[in-house]
């Protein structure tokens, strides 16, 4: 018997899944398989993962919007710790949804997971005190091979949850926050990357 449930092409967008796994709880706590290869296949999904990647990040940080250039990754993500908004958006050239995207709250409470197909950008706003956030790669990391987006572009339009500002013209964080005051932290990288029609010309 299967132990997770997947939601296809969530937010209409092809590839994009949402895997919940069976969580079986008593008094004592809860136990449930994070990933079986089996149910997986038996869902459609026959990817291969080569790589496993954890982080830690404290409330206001936004990590994105990041994708592969030449070695695209697909990721399995979920968060053991915390609560996170997390977002994909869709950059294959020819498809339908092209510069669409989705967000998903994932928490240590919901354990819902999110598969995320090569071809995608990716990032995530931590809206917990702190954020522990695993995630499993269909491809091993290449050094210089990361591009990215400007995670404000209003070409895109992501809606953030709880968090306030105006776009300043940039991917700053400046300006920006939590609706707790939090100021929005960004790596400096990830502040400099270009909107999506200054970055693809398809």
């Amino acid at each position: 018997m299967g132990q997770i449930k997947v939601e296809k092409n969530v937010g209409g967008i092809e590839g994009l899944c949402v895997i919940e796994p069976a969580v079986h709880g008593d008094a004592r706590g809860y136990f449930m398989e994070t990933y079986n290869q089996r149910d997986m296949e038996e869902n459609g999904l026959n990817m291969v993962f080569v790589q496993d990647n954890q982080s830690c990040s404290t409330k206001g940080v936004l990590r994105g919007l990041h994708f592969q250039k030449e070695f695209p990754q697909g990721k399995l993500v979920r968060v053991i710790k915390g609560s996170v908004f997390d977002v994909a958006v869709d950059l294959r050239s020819g498809s339908e949804t092209y510069g669409k995207w989705f967000g998903i709250e994932l928490t240590e409470e919901n354990k819902k997971q999110f598969y995320i197909p090569e071809g995608f950008a990716h990032g995530f706003l931590v809206l917990s005190e702190v954020a522990e956030f695993c995630y499993k790669c269909t491809d091993f990391y290449h050094p210089g091979d990361e591009g990215g987006l400007a995670w404000n572009d209003p070409e895109i339009g992501i809606t953030w949850p709880k968090l306030t500002g105006e776009y300043p013209g940039s991917a700053s964080a400046a300006g920006y926050a939590l609706e707790d005051g939090t100021p929005l932290n960004l790596s400096d990288k990830d502040q400099k990357w270009a909107v999506l029609k200054e970055t693809f010309h398809f």
